[in-house]
């Protein structure tokens, strides 16, 4: 599809909302408006005090033209423009109107903040947004609950993530830094042995200023595809470099149900880890096979009751809506044995076709489920969580998810993550170690980040270039 820009430079704006409605094309710049074929036109014009925000849109041989008329600048009145073209010749109508961000529950607290009534932040969620009703309560919901905790958080305090990039396979929609362990074990041992450099040195640097921790996080990856001595052996190097004593929350994912057992679990446990993961995503051992889970609904199960045998109470369970050919009585019977459980965090993602994964490389091969059945999967969701007494506590979105939807997480009051709140809100410093870790410093309405490199061998290769790279965070 071409773009032509005319009179103005907002190719972002415009890209976001076009790809919000046209998912998986590729959008080529035109200086001039095209005649023919598929084609999107956005064209400033300005009279005085009155901007007129144009847009054409030629798609399937129909072509519409729309103006909205304001009398301020802004960005958002170009997609706006767009939005009600595209509701009228594509059909059907994204649910968060032309909201494109990460972060639409960070919009609804920051407008709480500022001093605006429930009412006045949903009619802004309304009708500058364009949002559904459902999606504005969603969003004001989610900020109501996490301001008490945004209050509670520790002003001198930053979080601290750990970074594991092994995994037993690589699932058809992932796009994190992961290898499959399978064909990387060689790679384990000098992988920590260049972490525990970087874990040594950042704790030297931390204690020379006046912050300290406040959650842990180990991600990955999967980091439980490490055997039980070298979790074990992990997790006190923390506890012997930095000083734990005031950790309020320690994080380990456990996603994977076949990299979980006894001896694991222990030395999670032990190490004072106070919350997992354990994610089924589906509970249909049809799909599982589909998207390369090498583990069953019941081996899920099973982990699931050996972790609170072993006296995890705060345990979280990740499912997907609009996994490849689910429908929705496929993820009602996944949601259904999660009810059953009742684990008190439970994380409700929406399909994302993400570069870089097997199924954006594959697309046409699956049968992808339409937006309209996954929305209808989360409204669902929304009501089966409140009806156990979950509260939405945080929220994300992801470019290219289906139908340009939410990833929420539910919780029981008390259990819900601190560390997933504070990074999504960008209100707290996270250090980040390990592969592909992406370090946070706020100051402020500052934001400055710092990066490591992706891949396992330039990591251990190059370790001492990324301890340099945290001289950068301490300065």
């Amino acid at each position: 599809m071409k773009i032509c820009l005319v009179n103005h430079n907002e190719r972002y704006a415009v890209c976001e909302i076009a790809m919000s409605y046209f998912p998986h094309t590729k959008f080529e710049d035109v200086t001039e408006p095209p005649v023919s074929g598929d084609y999107v036109v956005s064209e400033l014009k300005k009279d005085g005090d009155t901007y007129s925000y144009i847009t054409t849109l030629s798609y399937g041989g129909r072509t519409q033209t729309n103006t909205v008329t304001k009398n301020e600048y802004n960005k958002t009145y170009f997609k706006q423009s767009f939005h009600y073209l595209a509701k009228d010749l594509i059909g059907g109508f994204l649910p968060w109107g032309v909201l494109t961000g990460i972060r639409p529950g960070k919009i609804a607290r920051e407008l709480i903040e500022s001093g605006l009534s429930r009412a006045e932040v949903e009619d802004r969620f309304l009708t500058h947004y364009l949002t559904d009703g459902k999606k504005a309560d969603l969003a004001i919901e989610v900020a109501e609950n996490e301001l008490p905790i945004l209050k509670g958080m520790d002003k001198n305090a930053v979080s601290l993530y750990v970074g594991i990039p092994f995994c037993p396979t690589r699932c058809l929609y992932c796009s994190f830094t992961s290898q499959s362990i399978k064909f990387t074990s060689k790679f384990v041992e000098p992988y920590l042995e260049a972490l525990y450099k970087e874990i040594e040195y950042t704790a030297s640097k931390l204690k020379e200023t006046p912050y300290h921790i406040e959650t842990v996080y180990i991600g990955g990856g999967t980091p439980t595809s490490l055997t039980a001595e070298q979790l074990d052996g992990l997790i006190k190097k923390l506890h012997t470099e930095f000083d734990m004593s005031t950790v309020r929350e320690f994080s380990v994912e456990a996603g994977r149900p076949d990299t979980i057992d006894a001896d694991k679990l222990s030395a999670l446990y032990d190490n004072n880890v106070t919350r997992i993961s354990i994610n089924p995503q589906t509970i249909n051992d049809k799909t599982l096979q589909i998207i390369g889970r090498s583990h069953s609904g019941e081996e899920f199960l099973k982990s699931y009751q050996l972790a609170l045998d072993h006296g995890f109470k705060n345990i979280n369970t990740d499912i997907i809506a609009g996994l490849p050919g689910e429908s929705t009585e496929d993820f009602l019977k996944t949601l259904s044995c999660i009810e059953s459980l009742n684990p008190a965090n439970v994380t409700v993602h929406t399909m994302s076709i993400k570069h870089g994964s097997f199924l954006a490389r594959d697309y046409d091969m699956y049968n992808v489920t339409s937006a309209s059945a996954v929305n209808e999967m989360l409204d669902i969701t929304y009501d089966r969580m409140k009806a156990l007494g979950k509260k939405p506590y945080y929220m994300y979105r992801q470019k290219n998810m289906l139908g340009n939807l939410e990833n929420v997480g539910y919780a029981d009051k008390g259990y819900e993550n601190l560390y997933n709140i504070y990074i999504m809100e960008e209100v707290q410093s996270i250090i980040a170690l390990g592969v592909g870790a992406s370090t946070k410093i706020v100051k402020g309405d500052c934001i400055n980040r710092v990066f490591n490199v992706k891949d396992v061998y330039e990591y251990i290769t190059r370790h001492d270039e990324m301890l340099r790279r945290k001289d950068l965070i301490f300065k």
